[in-house]
């Protein structure tokens, strides 16, 4: 009588590390797309509703510039490999800053949730992109 052992077909599935990253990067380019165009550039530009928000938070165009600068360098940051892991610490806090201006100066709690939910996903990019943090280092020397 003759066995035929079944050899395992090859994998088609990627490993967990590659799919994990392929999530990540998709995540940083969606989000850093999103930062550029939707949230950084309307600052800019003057967009009424960035705008009268900036005005009615009190703090001016200065600080409108200021944020839409951070957003869209956040939003680069996001897709460049060396500064991923940094930008989207940096991005964090700002959506730090952004859920307790919605929360307490605008009066709008609902709407820090969004912030908040971002900070959880560029806190789990930072993890995973922590390797860049030491290469960011070496750059800044």
């Amino acid at each position: 009588m003759t066995t035929i052992a079944a050899t395992p077909a090859a994998s088609t599935t990627a490993t967990p590390g590659k799919t994990r990253n392929r999530v990540l990067w998709t995540l940083q380019i969606v989000f850093g797309v999103f930062f550029i165009v939707v949230s950084g550039l309307p600052k800019f530009v003057g967009q009424a509703d960035a705008v009268r928000i900036f005005h009615q938070i009190g703090w001016g165009d200065w600080f409108r510039y200021f944020t839409g600068l951070v957003e869209v360098s956040g939003g680069i940051g996001l897709m460049v490999p060396r500064l991923s892991g940094p930008a989207a610490a940096g991005l964090s806090l700002t959506m730090i800053g952004a859920a307790a201006t919605q929360a307490f100066l605008l009066n709008a709690p609902g709407m820090a949730i969004f912030p908040l939910v971002l900070v959880g996903v560029f806190a789990w990019i930072a993890y995973e992109r922590r390797s860049s943090f030491s290469t960011f280092t070496n750059l800044v020397k």
